[in-house]
C-alpha cells in the first residue's frame, strides 16, 4: 500500500500550478517588503488573498499595484473557500499568513483537504516563509510594548515615571542580576537580565520624550556600538593584542582619550560601595605603575575567595566591637590613596 501524500509540501514558487494554495508567512519584525525572491515570485504570479486589512505587507503590495482580496469567516469555512479558489484558479492562490501564524486556519486545512480528496485530487498546499526574524529582533517587540505603555491610553503608572523615580528599580534589578550570577541560577539570570533590559528601554523611552535634547534607544545602541568598535582596535583594526592584559590596559587608554580625562581616577563612580571603590583606586594605580603607601597585608598565594571573604567578615566584626563603621573607615582610607595618586599626577 502506497503511503498517503503529505498535505503540506514545499514547492518551487516559480512553477505555475493550476491547483495550488501558497501559505506565505512573513515576520512583522522585519520591514514589510524585505521578502525572499521566491515570495515575490509567488505574489507577482498568484491570486493574493488576506484575512485582515492591517496585514503589514498590504501597504507595500498596494504601492506595487498588487491587489489583495479580503476573506473572513470561521477557520473551517475559510479553509474550504481557499481550497475551492485554488482548485478553480489557473494560477496559485497566495494566502497572507497573519502575524500569529494562523494556527486555527492551518489546523482546519488538513480535514478540509481530506474532504476535498473525496471529490478528486485536492490542491497542493505550500508553506512559503517569505522572511525570517533576524537575531535580536525580539528587542523590537520590547520597544513596541514600551511605546504602548507610555502612549496615551497606556499604563497610568508607567506614564508617571521619570529617570529619577526609576533609579531605585535600576539598582534593585542590577543586584538581583548579580545574585542570579553568584548562585549560578541560569533561569533566574535570563529573567533578571530581561528586567534589567526593561530598565534600559524604559530610560531610553523617557529620553526620546525629552523636549530639549531627545535621544532614543537607537542612539543608545549606536553609542555602545561605536564605543565597542573604537575600543577593540585589535578586532576591528590592525592592532596586535598579545594577551588579555594588554586589551584591558589599551581599553583604559582609549577611554581616557575619548573622555578627555586628566586623571587615571576620573570616571570611578563616587557612589560605589567603599570596598568596590577602594579596589578600583588601587587597581588603576597599580596598572599605572604608581607607588602608593598601603598597610602591608601579606596573604598566601593560595588564598581562596572563601578565605578572603572570611577575613573581611572578621574585620567587619572587629570594627563593630570597636564601635567603628567599616564602610566609613575604608572610604576615608581610599580617599587618602586617591589623594596620593592625584599628587603623583600633578606636574
Amino acid at each position: 500500500m502506497e503511503p498517503e501524500p503529505e498535505p503540506f509540501r514545499r514547492l518551487d514558487p516559480t512553477v505555475t500550478s493550476d491547483s495550488r494554495l501558497v501559505l506565505l508567512s512573513t515576520s512583522h519584525r522585519v520591514a514589510a517588503g524585505l521578502l525572499c525572491a521566491a515570495a515575490w515570485d509567488a505574489l507577482r504570479t498568484g491570486d493574493v488573498v488576506g484575512g485582515t486589512e492591517q496585514q503589514p505587507l498590504r501597504g507595500v503590495l498596494d504601492e506595487l499595484g498588487i491587489a489583495v482580496d479580503t476573506l473572513a469567516g470561521p477557520p473551517p469555512v475559510l479553509a474550504a473557500e481557499l481550497l475551492d479558489r485554488a482548485a478553480a484558479a489557473d494560477r496559485p492562490v497566495v494566502w497572507l499568513v497573519a502575524d500569529d501564524g494562523d494556527p486555527a486556519l492551518i489546523s482546519a486545512l488538513a480535514p478540509a483537504l481530506a474532504q476535498r480528496a473525496s471529490l478528486g485530487p485536492p490542491p497542493e498546499v505550500e508553506v512559503l516563509p517569505g522572511s525570517y526574524d533576524v537575531p535580536g529582533s525580539r528587542l523590537l517587540d520590547l520597544v513596541t510594548v514600551m511605546d504602548r505603555l507610555r502612549s496615551p491610553g497606556g499604563c497610568p503608572w508607567d506614564a508617571e515615571q521619570t529617570h529619577r523615580s526609576l533609579a531605585p528599580y535600576l539598582l534593585e534589578e542590577a543586584h538581583e542580576t548579580l545574585e542570579a550570577i553568584e548562585t549560578d541560577d541560569h533561569d533566574a539570570l535570563r529573567e533578571e537580565l530581561g528586567d534589567l533590559l526593561l530598565q534600559v528601554v524604559f530610560h531610553a523611552r523617557l529620553g526620546e520624550e525629552d523636549v530639549d535634547r531627545p535621544w532614543s534607544v537607537d542612539d543608545v545602541a549606536a553609542g555602545i556600538v561605536t564605543k565597542l568598535v573604537n575600543r577593540h582596535p585589535h578586532v576591528f583594526g590592525d592592532v596586535d593584542a598579545p594577551d588579555a592584559a594588554y586589551v584591558a590596559d589599551n581599553w583604559e587608554r582609549i577611554k581616557a582619550t575619548e573622555k578627555g580625562r586628566m586623571s587615571i581616577l576620573d570616571g570611578i563612580p563616587a557612589g560605589l560601595p567603599a570596598l568596590a571603590w577602594a579596589a578600583k583606586v588601587v587597581g588603576r594605580a597599580d596598572r599605572s605603575g604608581m607607588t602608593i603607601d598601603l598597610v602591608d597585608v601579606e596573604l598566601p598565594d593560595t588564598t581562596t575567595a572563601e578565605e578572603l571573604g572570611g577575613l573581611l567578615m572578621g574585620l567587619a566584626a572587629a570594627a563593630r566591637r570597636l564601635g567603628l563603621d567599616p564602610e566609613t573607615a575604608l572610604r576615608e582610607a581610599a580617599r587618602g590613596v586617591a589623594g596620593q595618586v592625584r599628587g603623583q599626577e600633578t606636574p
